[in-house]
């Protein structure tokens, strides 16, 4: 296996006390003394889009909890394609299959630059063995993920093309404005909706001249929605 991973990229030790997003995170419901079980080192690591954080059948050792940006989770269909299965933002856990099996199960690919934090997997499994708030937090990441990505195949592969760009249109509107949303590459959208990049593009340009979201970038990356309840009832 080829090490995808620098130590240059490596922050040094975080600390979760201070955490921004801690009560986003595993450690939400830790106390103090809870702290003293860690040992091992948390890690702050930082990776520019396109980069690998872990690879599908690679073994096990850390989970990571993604503090900022967008991270995709890649699988190999049979016939050799690859789809996009579910995209990550800030809080949600990379790589909870560590916990029932050696190996993980997908490709995490950063698809916007992002910050995460190395959770070495002996100290998981010391805190769920003496910190039963930490087993409940991960049972609620465990379930949350299966239901978002049986959500996610759902959503988006169903209905023509128009429905499908415009469900992930709305789907990856930002927390914070419902106004913005961030989108990715045209290839990635197609893998993500299994269309094919031409047809994501003339999509895209569609909506742009029918008045329902307008580019805020030259890359076409973020969007402002312009008509939310047109966009969710696309016709054609």
């Amino acid at each position: 296996m080829i090490p995808i991973k620098t130590e240059s990229a490596w922050r040094g030790t975080a600390d979760c006390r201070s955490c921004g997003i801690r009560d986003m995170v595993l450690f939400a419901d830790l106390h103090e003394d809870d702290f003293k079980l860690i040992h091992a080192p948390i890690d702050d690591l930082e990776l520019n889009a396109g980069q690998p954080l872990v690879r599908m059948g690679e073994t096990a050792t850390s989970l990571y909890t993604l503090r900022a940006g967008l991270i995709k989770l890649v699988r190999n269909t049979v016939d050799g394609r690859q789809r996009i299965v579910r995209v990550l933002r800030a809080g949600d856990v990379v790589g909870l299959e560590a916990l029932m099996g050696p190996t993980y199960d997908s490709d995490a690919i950063a698809l916007t630059s992002i910050k995460v934090c190395r959770l070495p997997l002996q100290v998981i499994q010391r805190l769920n063995r003496e910190t039963p708030r930490l087993h409940q937090r991960l049972l609620e990441k465990w379930h949350r993920s299966l239901k978002e990505a049986d959500d996610w195949l759902a959503e988006l592969n169903f209905g023509n093309a128009r429905q499908r760009v415009a469900g992930l249109i709305l789907k990856m509107r930002s927390d914070h404005d419902a106004a913005l949303a961030t989108l990715f590459s045209r290839e990635d959208m197609g893998a993500m909706l299994d269309l094919k990049l031409e047809t994501v593009s003339r999509t895209l340009s569609a909506f742009m001249r029918e008045g329902l979201v307008e580019a805020l970038d030259k890359q076409g990356r973020v969007y402002r929605v312009l008509d939310a309840q047109r966009l969710a009832n696309p016709k054609g």
